[in-house]
Formats: structure tokens, C-alpha cells, sequence
């Protein structure tokens, strides 16, 4: 990291610091977080910016030697909800211009995280003179090829705000390679500009081991079948999916010792209420709804777990299937969006194709039924996620920093 020495990071909509699985914190969170930790180890000051939780709290705060997070006034997340933060958003980038400038701080490069702050990413790269990188984590033309009946398609300025990303950003950064394809196919991005940078995991965290310790402080008994599922509640994520499949699990498996674990909020302006989805489908006293957790928390859920379900109808990665594998827990997912990338089929975990009940519970009775094929895929999954350390996503993330410099550079010269 010599010739990047200081990176502004941006992540206006949520906190980095936020738990996931509530309000609008998911993966896109620990990314920043464990991306930002991993450069400020490589070397480089990092300042990332995002919107105060709450009015009045300090504007700045310094996780660690070498990295701040600053807190920006004018929409903070208690007061002002995240679909009508474009508003918002010359007020942001007015306080984060004002910060910058009372700091004397001076950036080489710009990595921005969601549209929302790549919008104003692209207005600072073109005033400060420094590249932007930029990260989708999720992409509103994906969303919308995968809306349930009823469901709101993604706002018009967030496809324009995107489009403008993909053609302004001097490199974007995709998580897969089915991320990198839609970012060409959808938005029409230069392909020499897209860097597939997949994320990692805190594997200390997140590591098998003490299975038997941790059921029983989840109160599993030994011969239950415990499925968890971990992240925001709402239809996209798919929770409502493991419910209608849970019932006919039971219903082919009358004597199964079912257990289900739900950790988290509902999120979005749609909320899902699962608690008359528990009844409906007869599971009342069979689930648990918990609230959001820490890391080490959910890491000991996710080893107390038989199997991990991601029913996700839209994934860019799904980092919760990497870190339930990385404890040595299977998981059953959609094959869809880049989750095909974190679980491999039949020997880390199972895909699932599309979102029916009975595709789904027969996926999860196959784990029942042979638990020594269960066991096999959870060894499997903790060797695979091994291989996924925030340290490899920080160090192909600085190449790509170092591409947009390069190139920035050479066409400000020409220019």
C-alpha cells in the first residue's frame, strides 16, 4: 500500500457498525466493516463515511489506529428511513465536502458502497480529481426480475442512478462472476472496468468446533433437527419459503424433532410479519423469532444448527451462507445470484432451484434423512469457506484501487 495511502470510503445508508439482520443492515455492513479493517492492516488511513444513527451522536469515532468513521448530520437513521434518503442526499454530500475540507484531508481513491453513495462518489471524483471505485451489492434491474406478485418495482432514480455508476465509475468491484455478467448485461458496463472481487469471512469468528457446547446453550436437545435462518425479515430473503417448507417436512416426517431458529428484524418499508405465517403453518412452538446478534453470537447459532437455510429470492454473494459454512454448518440455498458461487452443490451444501415449498422441503428432508451425508457436506463447507479470508478480498481490492489510479491518471494526461 505505498502509493495508496489514504481511501475514503463511502457507506451513507447504514452504519458499518450496525448488527445485521435489522433495520438495513445485512453482508453490505461487515463488508465495509472487515474490508475497511484489513486495509488499515495493509498499511492506508482509512475514513469511511456514512450518516449518523441517531441526533447528537459524535461525528467521529475511531474503531482502530489508522481508521475513523465519520458520522454525517442532516439525515440521520433514526429519523429519516433509507427510501427517502435520495433527498437527503445533497445535504450529505454538503456536510461530508465540509468535513473533507475542514480536515485537510486528502484521498486517492474513493470506494463507495450502494447507489445511494455512489451517487455522491461520482460528484466528488469529478470535483476532487480522484478515482472512484464503486461497489452495487445489490442492483435494483436484478430486483425487479425477481418481484412477487404485489411487490413495488425499484424506484426509477435508483435504475438512473446506477446507470450513471456504471458508466462513471473509473472501476466497478462485483462480488462474482454472475455479478460482473449482469453488471455488462443490465447496465451495459465496460467489461475491462469490472473487478470480481469475492468477500471473505472472519475466520476466527466464524470456525467449526463446540458443536455440543453450542446447542446446548441454544437449548437444542441432541436429536432435534435444528434449521436456522439469519438475516433481515423480509419477503426477499425469503423466510416465509422455510415456513410453508417446514410444514411439509413435518408432514412427510411425522416423527422428525423439528426446530427453527429465525434471527432477525423486519426490514423495508414492507414489513413481513411472521408470526401468523408460524401459526398457519403449524409450527407454533416449534420456531423461535430472535432478535439481530453479534458475530460470536451468531457464529455459535450457526454451529448449533443442523443446517443453515438462505431461501433468498436476490443475492449478490450472501455472506451468511459463507460464514454458516465457514462453521462447519451446511446450508440449502437458492441457486440464484451469486449464492451458486458461495455454496457448492452436493458437497457444501445443496441449491436449490426456485422457491417451492416442496423443492425446499425435500432439499431439507434429504439432510434429515442422512445425517452422515449431512456431516460430510458441513466438512466439506468448513474447508471450502476457508479459503474465503478478508485478507485475500483486501488484497484484490487494492488491485483494483491501483487500476483506477492507473487509468485515472493516464486520462486526465491525455485529456
Amino acid at each position: 500500500m505505498r502509493q495508496l495511502r489514504r481511501i475514503a470510503v463511502l457507506s451513507l445508508h447504514t452504519s458499518p457498525l450496525a448488527v445485521p439482520g435489522g433495520g438495513d443492515a445485512g453482508g453490505m455492513n461487515v463488508y465495509v466493516r472487515s474490508l475497511s479493517r484489513e486495509l488499515v492492516g495493509m498499511g492506508a488511513e482509512v475514513d469511511v463515511f456514512t450518516r449518523m444513527t441517531s441526533a447528537g451522536q459524535e461525528q467521529v469515532e475511531y474503531p482502530r489506529p489508522g481508521a475513523r468513521l465519520i458520522h454525517l448530520p442532516g439525515a440521520a437513521a433514526d429519523e429519516v428511513a433509507k427510501e427517502d434518503l435520495p433527498s437527503r442526499l445533497p445535504e450529505l454530500d454538503r456536510q461530508l465536502r465540509s468535513f473533507v475540507a475542514a480536515d485537510g484531508s486528502l484521498y486517492d481513491v474513493i470506494h463507495s458502497h450502494y447507489w445511494l453513495s455512489g451517487t455522491v462518489g461520482l460528484a466528488l471524483q469529478q470535483d476532487w480529481g480522484v478515482p472512484l471505485v464503486h461497489s452495487m451489492h445489490t442492483m435494483a434491474k436484478v430486483k425487479n426480475l425477481h418481484l412477487l406478485p404485489g411487490e413495488a418495482p425499484e424506484p426509477r432514480v435508483r435504475i438512473q442512478g446506477e446507470q450513471q455508476l456504471a458508466a462513471g465509475a473509473a472501476r466497478l468491484v462485483a462480488n462474482t462472476l454472475a455479478e460482473a455478467t449482469e453488471l455488462s448485461d443490465l447496465y451495459g458496463a465496460a467489461p475491462g472496468k469490472i473487478d470480481v472481487v469475492p468477500p471473505g469471512v472472519d475466520l476466527k469468528t466464524f470456525h467449526p468446533g463446540g458443536r455440543s457446547a453450542a446447542r446446548r446453550t441454544a437449548g437444542i436437545a441432541e436429536e432435534e433437527f435444528h434449521i436456522l435462518f439469519a438475516g433481515r425479515i423480509q419477503v426477499l430473503k425469503g423466510p416465509q419459503v422455510l415456513l410453508a417448507a417446514a410444514e411439509l417436512l413435518r408432514q412427510a416426517h411425522p416423527r422428525i424433532k423439528l426446530r427453527i431458529s429465525i434471527i432477525g428484524e423486519p426490514s423495508g418499508a414492507t414489513r413481513l410479519d411472521l408470526a401468523p405465517l408460524v401459526r398457519r403453518h403449524s409450527l407454533a412452538g416449534l420456531v423461535r423469532l430472535l432478535p439481530p446478534v453479534p458475530a460470536a453470537e451468531l457464529a455459535a447459532w450457526f454451529r448449533s444448527a443442523d443446517v443453515v437455510a438462505v431461501p433468498s429470492y436476490s443475492e449478490s454473494f450472501g455472506l451468511v451462507a459463507l460464514e454458516a459454512q465457514a462453521c462447519g454448518t451446511p446450508v440449502v440455498a437458492t441457486n440464484v445470484g451469486g449464492l451458486p458461487s458461495a455454496v457448492s452443490h452436493g458437497a457444501t451444501g445443496l441449491l436449490v432451484d426456485g422457491h417451492g415449498p416442496h423443492d425446499w422441503a425435500a432439499a431439507l428432508a434429504e439432510l434429515y434423512e442422512y445425517p452422515q451425508f449431512r456431516r460430510r457436506l458441513g466438512g466439506n463447507a468448513a474447508i471450502h469457506a476457508a479459503a474465503f479470508g478478508w485478507e485475500q478480498t483486501a488484497a484484490l481490492t487494492v488491485h483494483s484501487y491501483q487500476h483506477a489510479v492507473d487509468h485515472f491518471r493516464a486520462g486526465r494526461r491525455i485529456a
